[in-house]
C-alpha cells in the first residue's frame, strides 16, 4: 500500500472514531437528562386544584426548552429550561395577567414525580406535583359501538354545569347558552370515540368543545381569517387546520372528530383539516389533567353566547 493511501486511511479512520465518540458523547447526555417529556401536573391553588402541563425536551446537545399549559390559555414556549442534580426551574412571561413579572416554576424529580412551587406573575405562590404523561398509544384498531344520542333536544338531561347556576337551555332542538357562563358537561365519560356535533355563534363570539374534557377544538367567528391553533377547527394551543372553513357568522356548522389515544381526525364542514395527528397534552381550561382516564364531553360556554344540536357520539367498545 503507498504512503499516500495508508494516510488517508489512517485519517479516515480518526474520522470515523472522532464522529463516534461525539455521538455517543450526545446520546449519553441525552439519556442523563431524565425531566425530558411531557409531564401532567395538578396545581393546589387555596381551596382547590387546578390542571397544568409540562413539556421539556433538548435542543442542540445541553439545551433544554418545552411549553406550558397553564389553568387558562394556550400552550407557551420554554426558551430554557434549568435541570440539574435533580432540581428543575424557568420562567416565562404573562399571558393573561397585566403584569411585568415573569411566571416562575421550581421543582424536584424524584422517583420519577414532580413536586414544587408556582409563583404566579402576580405574585401568588402555589405548590404543584408532576407524573408522566402516558403515551396512550393504542395496539388496534377501535370497534365502534351504539352511537348514543346526548342531547334529546328539549332539556339539559344528561349533562350539568360546571358552576353554580346553569344558563343553557335546551328547546326545540337547540341546546342554547344565550349568555357567558357556566361550560356545559356530559355526565357520562368516554374513552376512544367519534363524535358527531353541530353549532352556530353569533358574530364574534366563541365556544370550544372538549374532548375528555381536557382538549379543546375550537370554535370561534374566524372565516376570511389564516388558520391557527387557536381559531376555528384548532386544536387550541396546538394543533393548526390545514385550511380554515369555517362559514358565515349565524350559519349552522358541523364537526365530525374522532379521537383514539392521542390521535384527533377533525373535519369540519364536510373538510378534513386535522388528520390523525397527536395531541401532545392538555388545553388551557381543561377539567383535570389525568389523561389515562376516560373524560366527558365539555361544551364551552363562558365566552359568549353559543348554540348546539344534534350531538351525537360513537364510544369504542
Amino acid at each position: 500500500m503507498k504512503k499516500s493511501t495508508l494516510l488517508i486511511s489512517r485519517i479516515s479512520f480518526m474520522i470515523v472514531l472522532v464522529v463516534g465518540v461525539v455521538c455517543s458523547t450526545t446520546a449519553k447526555n441525552f439519556a442523563e437528562k431524565p425531566i425530558e417529556g411531557r409531564w401532567d401536573l395538578t396545581v393546589n391553588v387555596g381551596d382547590h386544584q387546578v390542571p397544568s402541563w409540562l413539556e421539556v425536551r433538548h435542543s442542540g446537545i445541553e439545551t433544554l426548552v418545552g411549553f406550558f399549559v397553564a389553568e387558562g390559555g394556550s400552550a407557551r414556549p420554554i426558551s430554557r429550561v434549568n435541570f440539574n442534580n435533580g432540581k428543575v426551574s424557568f420562567r416565562i412571561p404573562p399571558q393573561w395577567e397585566k403584569s411585568d413579572n415573569d411566571m416562575v416554576l421550581e421543582g424536584t424529580l424524584s422517583n420519577d414525580q414532580l413536586t414544587g412551587t408556582i409563583v404566579s406573575s402576580l405574585g401568588k405562590t402555589y405548590t404543584f406535583k408532576g407524573v408522566r404523561a402516558p403515551s396512550l398509544t393504542r395496539t388496534k384498531a377501535p370497534v365502534w359501538g351504539t352511537p348514543i344520542t346526548l342531547f334529546d333536544g328539549k332539556s339539559t338531561a344528561g349533562w350539568h354545569p360546571s358552576g353554580t347556576t346553569n344558563q343553557w337551555v335546551g328547546e326545540n332542538g337547540v341546546l342554547r347558552s344565550p349568555r357567558s357562563g357556566s361550560n356545559l358537561i356530559t355526565d357520562q365519560k368516554f374513552d376512544d370515540f367519534k363524535l358527531h356535533i353541530e353549532f352556530r355563534y353569533p358574530k364574534e363570539s366563541n365556544s370550544g368543545v372538549y374532548l375528555r374534557g381536557r382538549y379543546e377544538v375550537q370554535v370561534e367567528d374566524s372565516k376570511g381569517q389564516d388558520a391557527t391553533s387557536t381559531y376555528f377547527g384548532g386544536l387550541y394551543g396546538f394543533l393548526t387546520p390545514s385550511e380554515m372553513v369555517a362559514k358565515d357568522a349565524g350559519e349552522w356548522q358541523t364537526f365530525d372528530i374522532t379521537l383514539v389515544g392521542r390521535l384527533v381526525t377533525i373535519e369540519a364542514n364536510g373538510k378534513k383539516i386535522i388528520c390523525d395527528q397527536p395531541i401532545p397534552g392538555i388545553t388551557g381550561g381543561a377539567l383535570d389533567s389525568n389523561e389515562g382516564e376516560p373524560g366527558p364531553i365539555m361544551l364551552q360556554g363562558d365566552h359568549g353566547p353559543i348554540e348546539y344540536r344534534n350531538i351525537v357520539i360513537t364510544p369504542a367498545k
